[in-house]
């Protein structure tokens, strides 16, 4: 099978999953009555506003979020030349934990200084995580090695869980549960007005992470043969950084810490497609994983008609199984 065809098989499965989270969903929906929404016919209702101000724009943000996790996998799991790295282990999603943690458990309420609630959570995780991202950027200016810059995400990891596990235990009943559904994860918790700045700033890094393929592509020659070919890599790695950042960070304030996505999809792009080569991972590991989020987000749904199961119970049966096996043919990583 050429690439090309996998290319298309993949673009058609895309399209197929964007139109089942649509066209299915807890609350049953006559698919005729979903085409005349969208045409106009049928724009009254219940079932329009389920469609239109739900399943919609949580599509749109699976689409999107899915590969935007997957990438900022890719690009990490080249930077650290590790097949387990992850923008977790960075410390990103523990910094928009502490900024939702904050907002959810410290002040006691989800609407402060005349912001409304979630918009609040948004904005304090955003930051949370932006301010990780300066400081592991601020940090790697010093130490200039991957080793010790992902060991420091490591420990800025621990240090923020201690901190948000005591917000948890001086929280009350209730603010501790809103935060712990926050940190389950969904698609759905992006309104129809805040989708345009969601995916406009998604679409900006994920075009500026294609600009990074010749140089992850020199990375995995090594560190000389990318000197020696005339790049910056002090460039380099701050462009992925920053770009990695930003990509998790605004997922992450969005939809929550969502696991194993990015962790997962770029071993299946690569055993899928067979290369090592940026210039093919790169876009295949987004349509990949923007199928991967939207297959995960129709399970949450199509599992029980009776609740919306949180997107990070599903994600680990997915990913957890592509994981055992690559460790399992991978000897190195085996003692």
């Amino acid at each position: 099978m050429s690439q090309r065809t996998k290319y298309i098989l993949l673009a058609i499965l895309l399209i197929a999953m964007f139109f089942a989270n649509i066209f299915f969903g807890a609350v049953r929906i006559a698919p005729g009555e979903i085409i005349d929404i969208f045409t106009g016919y049928g724009t009254q209702g219940e079932s329009a506003v389920i469609v239109l101000y739900s399943r919609l724009p949580q599509s749109c943000v699976a689409l999107l979020a899915g590969a935007a996790l997957a990438v900022s996998g890719l690009m990490l799991q080249t930077f650290f030349a590790n097949p387990l790295a992850d923008a977790s282990i960075m410390g990103i999603h523990s910094g928009a934990g502490l900024g939702a943690a904050i907002v959810l458990m410290a002040l006691g309420s989800v609407s402060a200084w005349g912001i409304s609630g979630y918009l609040l959570v948004i904005l304090a995780s955003l930051s949370g995580a932006v301010a990780v991202i300066l400081l592991l950027l601020a940090i790697y200016q010093k130490i200039r090695n991957n080793v010790l810059l992902l060991i420091m995400g490591l420990m800025m990891s621990y240090i923020i869980s201690s901190v948000i596990s005591l917000l948890s235990y001086i929280a009350t009943a209730d603010n501790l549960q809103a935060f712990f559904m926050w940190g389950m994860g969904s698609f759905g918790n992006v309104s129809l007005s805040q989708l345009p700045f969601f995916t406009g700033s998604i679409v900006v890094c994920l075009l500026a992470s294609l600009t990074l393929v010749k140089p992850l592509n020199a990375m995995l020659m090594g560190e000389h043969y990318a000197q020696n070919a005339g790049m910056s890599l002090k460039w380099i790695r701050t462009a992925i950084l920053l770009t990695v950042g930003m990509l998790s960070a605004i997922v992450v304030s969005f939809c929550g810490p969502i696991t194993f996505i990015g962790l997962a999809v770029p071993h299946i792009t690569r055993m899928f497609f067979k290369t090592n080569n940026h210039l093919t991972l790169m876009p295949a590991t987004m349509l990949t994983g923007a199928v991967m989020a939207l297959v995960c987000n129709f399970l949450t749904t199509f599992v029980s008609s009776a609740m919306l199961i949180p997107i990070n119970v599903v994600t680990p049966f997915v990913g957890v199984p592509v994981i055992f096996y690559v460790l399992w043919k991978k000897p190195l990583y085996r003692q």
